[in-house]
């Protein structure tokens, strides 16, 4: 199921960007129990942007306190595209 497949994604990302064991970060995990402040969640929007070729806006990142709301938020900008990164072949050039 390709949401699953997402959510582990963003996990393991989660996990590398933070140097933990990926046995610690589940959907549930707040950042706080993680010890991931403010610097640590640009990292991970900076690695999930990349990853997804999508854009996080800066508002919502200010409200992101758990991996359910990164994935959440993941989901919402890879399924409806809305504020994702646009498609450099579709430029003219």
């Amino acid at each position: 199921m390709p949401d699953d497949d997402l959510t582990s994604r963003i996990l393991r990302i989660i996990a590398e960007t933070q140097r933990k064991d990926p046995a610690q970060v589940t959907i549930d995990s707040t950042f706080e129990e993680l010890g991931i402040d403010s610097m640590d969640g640009i990292n991970i929007v900076f690695a999930l942007e990349n990853e997804f070729n999508i854009n996080i806006p800066d508002e919502a990142v200010k409200t992101i306190r758990s991996v359910r709301d990164m994935v959440e938020g993941v989901k919402t900008l890879v399924a409806g595209g809305g504020a994702a990164a646009p498609d450099t072949a579709a430029q003219p050039g």
